[in-house]
């Protein structure tokens, strides 16, 4: 990640615009607050993509398009990387933020950047059309900086993806983990599970008991994984719940869209984590 860092630091001294990819779920817990510095610090314009909005609460991503669109050289889009129509327009956006660049002479430099697992690979493969970046649910898996030609007029630069060295909030750790942001091996599907049990029992109950037919009143995280449990019938040999098993399913069925669309953070919810910080 250091090296990456670094290898981003020089390389954006040579762009016009970055394009820092986000999930739409959670887009400030997406960001990695390195790719922001580095971007003020050499005044460039930033499209962000708030991407997977296809799997988001629609009214929550509405909100943030609205925060993100609210600052100084920032242009917010909501999108699914995947789909070919949602990203057609994607180029011209950008020569909007840069009007001055963008001819033979002078193409547009874009660097794609964000967190591992966040999109970025599919977004360029889906504006060059062609498979160019390697894509799998997994973080980690663009190892270099690729540089690409959209066309005479722009040039498109993907970059590893990079954490910080440090989360600042437990809370974002946790959420990076419940959509696999963070390697499998970095926390334990079970607490995981548990801390994403307790923000459903918050803002989407009704999905759980819509999915897992089972009751949520008067209960908990950990609860909840015991009913998904129960609900389901994972047993161990001896009888007793299989934990690890209903934990892998709840995280499986949200990362997949199967309990719904869901959003893990709002502008306010992040505000009043700031201010309690």
């Amino acid at each position: 990640m250091n090296t990456a860092r670094k290898k981003a630091e020089e390389s954006m001294k040579k762009v016009d615009l970055i394009i820092e990819v986000l999930d739409s779920r959670f887009p400030k817990a997406s960001s990695n607050p390195m790719i922001e510095q580095l971007r003020l610090h050499r005044q460039r314009p930033c499209l962000k993509i708030l991407n997977k909005s296809d799997l988001a609460d629609p009214k929550v991503t509405q909100e943030w398009i609205s925060y993100y669109n609210n600052q100084e050289s920032v242009k917010s889009v909501s999108l699914s990387c995947k789909k070919l129509s949602d990203v057609e327009n994607i180029p011209n956006i950008c020569l909007t933020l840069v009007p001055f660049r963008g001819t033979p002479l002078k193409p547009l430099r874009i660097m794609i950047m964000g967190i591992p697992n966040v999109g970025k690979s599919t977004l360029l493969n889906s504006m060059l059309k062609r498979h160019v970046a390697k894509v799998r649910d997994e973080p980690a898996v663009t190892k270099s900086q690729q540089r690409f030609y959209l066309n005479n007029n722009i040039v498109l630069i993907d970059t590893p993806g990079m954490l910080w060295p440090k989360i600042l909030y437990p809370s974002d750790a946790l959420i990076l983990a419940s959509s696999n942001s963070i390697g499998t091996n970095a926390l334990i599907d079970e607490e995981v599970a548990t801390f994403l049990a307790d923000e459903l029992l918050i803002r989407y109950a009704s999905l759980l008991v819509m999915r897992y037919n089972i009751r949520v009143e008067y209960t908990d995280g950990s609860s909840v994984v015991e009913d998904v449990a129960k609900s389901r019938s994972f047993r161990l040999k001896g009888g007793g719940l299989d934990l690890g098993r209903a934990s892998r399913t709840l995280l499986q069925d949200y990362r997949t869209g199967l309990l719904g669309r869901i959003s893990l953070e709002t502008p306010k919810s992040r505000s009043e984590l700031l201010k309690s910080s």
